[in-house]
């Protein structure tokens, strides 16, 4: 049995990817802050799966990673999914200290300890996924706090892969445009969100890389839609 360890599953592209994940020999251990939207996934996916594990902890802090790394215990699992994120949208000048330090708890370091933690139980052929973004390689006016943390997750994916290499587990990476989800409800402006990709279209692409043999490493997939990425 396979066990998967999705973060930010609550929603979106999150449960996106539980929907395309689940299967009768899988263990889905769902992460979310959100109890009653992680609940629906749950129940979207628990009919397909062996088990489904919600893990209901707040990533902004390291107490609450450690609570998480508790909950999922010392047996290893299979494919880590880091994809629990948070956007700050406003001028860099309006920025609080408070909403910087949440992104980089959540973006940067919740990731990099989970990482770090199940790594060594992880088998051979396993795979980290990490959700970063077309931000991650370029900046936008408004942004700068969200593309800051991709910069950086992208630097550290790309340090962590080369040493993993050596423990064949692999280290993707999948770079999403504006995907249209939730998350745009509480993002001020008019954004065209009909030409935007869908979340499924991304949980596609982490079905797809996962999906290859072992010693096969997509490394990266960006995805986008020919009107733009905006």
């Amino acid at each position: 049995m396979k066990r998967i360890l999705i973060t930010g599953a609550s929603r979106g592209i999150g449960r996106a990817i539980a929907e395309k994940l689940a299967a009768p020999d899988v263990e889905l251990l769902l992460h979310g802050r959100d109890t009653i939207a992680l609940a629906q996934t749950q129940k979207a996916v628990e009919p397909k799966c062996a088990k489904v594990v919600p893990l209901i902890h707040d990533l902004a802090t390291a107490s609450g990673v450690c609570t998480l790394i508790a909950q999922v215990g010392k047996t290893p699992i299979d494919v880590l999914i880091n994809n629990a994120g948070i956007a700050v949208v406003k001028s860099f000048r309006e920025v609080t200290s408070a909403e910087w330090e949440q992104t980089v708890g959540v973006n940067i370091t919740a990731p990099f300890l989970l990482i770090q933690n199940f790594n060594c139980q992880m088998p051979p052929g396993s795979s980290i996924v990490n959700i970063l973004s077309i931000a991650a390689k370029t900046g936008f006016a408004g942004w700068s706090a969200y593309c800051m943390s991709k910069f950086a997750l992208e630097g550290l994916s790309q340090s962590i892969r080369e040493e993993l290499r050596e423990h064949k587990i692999r280290v993707i990476n999948i770079y999403p445009a504006a995907t249209d989800t939730e998350i745009w409800n509480n993002v001020d402006g008019d954004w065209p969100r009909k030409n935007m990709i869908s979340a499924k279209q991304v949980a596609d692409a982490v079905g797809y890389a996962i999906a290859q043999p072992g010693s096969v490493l997509v490394e990266n997939i960006t995805l986008g839609n020919l009107t733009g990425n905006q």
